[in-house]
Parts: C-alpha cells; structure tokens; sequence
C-alpha cells in the first residue's frame, strides 16, 4: 500500500478503512509482537490492546498523539515503541505497563514526563531524545533498574543530582543538548560505562580518570580546551583523543591538533530487554 493511500485512509475513521490500514491484522502473531510502524494511524485500534499475551508493539513512525485506555489491558507488554509520533504528553495508560523493560519516546513534542511513570519499575531502557525537554524529569531518577538512557538532542543544560541514584545505569546519552559544563553528578556516578556528551558547549573536561566503571567517553565537536582525563585502557573519542596530543605551547602560542573522526553513535536498531 502506497503511503499517501496510507495518508488519506488514516483519516477516515470507518472499521473498514482502519483494518484496510492493518492489513487483516485479527489475530495475535504467534511470536507475540505487532509492527504497526509507518502506517500513518492517528489513533491505535482497540482490539490491538485484546491481544492480552502481547509482548511486543511496535507503533513508531505515524501520527499518534494519544492511546486508548484500553492499552491497560496489555500487562505482558515488554516493548513499546513510540517514536516518531505527535505526542505532547506521554498517556497515562502507558504508565500502567508494569512489566516494560524497553521505552521508546525519542522525536516526538514530550516537554515533561508525568511522575506516574515511576510506577515502571521494571524499565531498563528509556530513549527520550529528540523531544522538548529544557531539564530532565526527576521522576527518571526513581527507575531503579534503567541501564540505558538516551536523552540527545533536547535543550537539557544539566541534570539532577538524584541521578547518582540509578546504581544501574551504564550507559548516558547525552549529545546534541545545551550543556556549557560537564554535568557533575556524572563525577559521583563510577559504575558508568559510556558517556557520551558530544556536540555540547562544554569548555573544560574534569578528570574521569577516577570512574572504574568507564570504557568510553565522547566528547566531540564540544569548544573544550582540553580533553577529560580518563584511566588506561578507556577509550575517548573527540579532540587529542589517544591518537592525538594535546595541544602544547610553542613560543606564547597553543597548536591545536584535531581529529577528524566521527565520534560512535547510540544504536541505530532497537535492542531488545535483557
């Protein structure tokens, strides 16, 4: 089906219109997943949410801007994907999926998350890049469990001291926000294994060379003076990164030696829970 049939049927409120856009979809697959992404919906078909067993549902890519109440009824969900939409706010109904593991709220309009989504205590991984954000919620302090965290590309100019909460968290994306200093919670946070802080306004780095947990560290295309010190065998990608000096003085004057590298990104693929 072409997408702008898609486009056009999407609008038409009609059961035959929206099961033409589902493709027959009437029975849950066996493999207890639904791809409904890039279908050009505007709103999720109820009798989804009576596939009870569903552990799987992909919904990124169409036009959403809320969800049925209905979704409660999906407690084995594991997987929501919601990317690519229109949403504001995230639904309440999402925050009564208490066996989530993996969230994805990345390129929507989310200013906010409600403080009802600390009931997710099962969540590993929460994507919220790409949105409105001018500060991160304090209630993603309270996930106790979140391994992952994808934050880029809001207006986030620093973050919560409460973070040194999550013991779990790994790994931190934080590129392409408006931060002008390295975020110090990340300083008291040692089990942390990936930083990544590119495309910032940060100036100057602090040691990291004090985080037993690190393995990587991106810092590029930041207007730093110089790059964070790290221990032996943590790799850094950004200016005067290993394969680099820093910049050293000759005669009153500073050579700066850059490296044109692109710096790692966040997985491209959706991962799946652990």
């Amino acid at each position: 089906m072409g997408n702008s049939l898609k486009a056009i049927l999407a609008f038409v409120p009609s059961n035959k219109c929206q099961k033409y856009l589902l493709e027959d979809l009437e029975e849950m697959p066996v493999d207890k997943m639904v791809d409904l992404s890039g279908r050009q919906m505007r709103w999720l078909p109820v009798h989804i949410c009576s596939f009870r067993e569903l552990v799987k549902l992909y919904l990124s890519d169409n036009n959403l801007n809320h969800l049925p109440p209905e979704l409660e009824q999906l407690q084995n969900l594991q997987i929501l994907a919601l990317d690519f939409n229109n949403f504001k706010a995230l639904p309440l109904v999402v925050c009564t999926l208490k066996q989530l593991c993996i969230l994805y709220l990345g390129n929507n309009k989310l200013c906010s998350l409600p403080l009802e989504l600390r009931l997710l205590q099962n969540l590993k991984t929460l994507w919220i890049e790409s949105n409105c954000l001018q500060y991160l919620p304090e209630v993603v302090c309270e996930l106790s469990l979140l391994k992952t965290l994808h934050a880029g590309s809001n207006a986030l100019r620093t973050l919560p001291p409460q973070l040194q909460r999550l013991q779990e968290l790994r790994t931190i994306w934080l590129s392409g926000n408006l931060l002008s200093e390295f975020p110090p919670v990340l300083l008291d946070m040692p089990f942390l294994e990936v930083i990544d802080v590119d495309r910032n306004s940060i100036q100057f780095f602090p040691s990291l060379a004090h985080l037993p947990g690190l393995k990587l560290v991106i810092y590029d295309h930041n207007p730093c003076r110089n790059a964070p010190k790290v221990a032996k065998g943590v790799r850094r990608v950004g200016r005067w990164s290993e394969e680099t000096p820093e910049p050293r003085k000759r005669s009153g004057a500073v050579i700066e030696i850059t490296l044109d590298q692109k710096p790692l990104l966040p997985p491209a693929t959706k991962t799946e829970p652990e």
